[in-house]
C-alpha cells in the first residue's frame, strides 16, 4: 500500500486544497503514481482538478458508504500520473448517514485497502471540521500535513486539531505520524509574516517543513481554469515552491523507510 497523507486544518482558508491539489501534480510529475481523495463536501479539490463537482459521477460518498468499490470511483485527471476520487454536495449527508453504523470511523481506511499497490501517495483533502468525514481521513492515513497560513490567527485552533490528531492515535490509529506543518500564504514584505514563520518553527522545530508556501497571483488564478499550478504556469513561485515541497516529502520520506 502507497503512503497515505491527509491534509488537515478545522480552520477555513489556510491552504488545505491548494496544497493537496499542488503537492498531488508535483509528485505526478516527479512520476510517483497519485490519488488525490476529494473528503470536503465544498468539492474544491475536484473542480481545481478539472472535474465538474455537479456531474453524476460516482466520488467519495460511495465510497464512504461503501455501495461502490473503490475502484469505480476513480478518474483520470489531467494531471500526469494523478488520479482522482471527486466529491460532491451529497457529501454533506455522509456525517448523518454514517452515525449510526458500526465502525463508522473506519470506512474510509476499508475502502481504501482494496487499492492495494497501484498508488504511491494518496493525499486526502479534508473538510475544514473535526468531524466524521475528517476523522476517517485520519483513520485512514499513515500521516497528516498541517497547512499553516502566515497570518495572526495562524496558531488558534491548532492545539485543538493537535488533541484531536492525539485521540485518534489513542482510539483508532496508533500509527498516524504528523508528516509536517507546511507554513502557507507568506509575503516576505509584510514583519506578521516572519513572526509567524519564527513562532511556528520556535514551537514546533523540525515539524516544520523548509518548504514555505509564498502569496502568488498565479496560484489563486489556477483553480479557477481547473488546473494544478504545475499545468498554468509551471515557471511560476507557486509551482516551484510545491515542487520543492514534493522533493522534501519524497526525501522525508526516504529517510523514513
Amino acid at each position: 500500500m502507497g503512503k497515505i497523507i491527509a491534509i488537515a486544518n478545522q480552520k477555513g482558508g489556510v491552504g488545505k486544497t491548494t496544497t493537496t491539489v499542488n503537492l498531488a501534480a508535483a509528485l505526478g510529475v516527479l512520476e510517483k503514481r497519485v490519488l488525490v481523495i476529494d473528503a470536503d463536501p465544498q468539492a474544491n479539490a475536484t473542480s481545481g482538478l478539472g472535474m465538474d463537482s455537479d456531474s453524476n459521477q460516482a466520488g467519495s460518498y460511495q465510497l464512504l458508504e461503501h455501495t461502490l468499490p473503490a475502484e469505480e470511483t476513480i478518474v483520470k485527471t489531467s494531471s500526469p500520473n494523478v488520479d482522482l476520487i471527486p466529491a460532491h454536495i451529497d457529501l454533506v449527508a455522509i456525517e448523518i448517514e454514517l452515525v449510526d453504523k458500526d465502525e463508522r470511523e473506519y470506512m474510509l481506511k476499508k475502502a481504501v485497502a482494496e487499492l492495494g499497490e497501484r498508488y504511491e501517495y494518496i493525499l486526502i483533502d479534508c473538510a475544514p471540521s473535526l468531524g466524521l468525514l475528517t476523522l476517517n481521513a485520519l483513520t485512514a492515513a499513515d500521516s497528516v500535513i498541517i497547512p499553516i497560513q502566515c497570518e495572526y490567527y495562524a496558531l488558534e485552533g491548532l492545539g485543538k486539531l493537535l488533541n484531536t490528531i492525539k485521540s485518534v492515535q489513542r482510539i483508532h490509529n496508533p500509527d498516524l505520524d504528523i508528516e509536517g506543518m507546511l507554513l502557507t500564504m507568506y509575503d516576505s514584505r509584510l514583519r506578521l509574516s516572519n513572526q509567524v514563520v519564527e513562532e511556528v518553527k520556535k514551537h514546533f522545530g523540525d515539524m516544520v517543513f523548509e518548504t514555505i508556501i509564498q502569496r502568488n497571483v498565479r496560484l489563486g488564478e489556477a483553480p479557477s481554469y481547473g488546473e494544478s499550478i504545475i499545468k498554468y504556469d509551471a515557471s511560476s513561485k507557486g509551482a516551484a515552491n510545491y515542487l520543492n515541497m514534493a522533493h522534501e516529502l519524497l526525501q522525508k520520506n526516504r529517510q523514513t523507510v
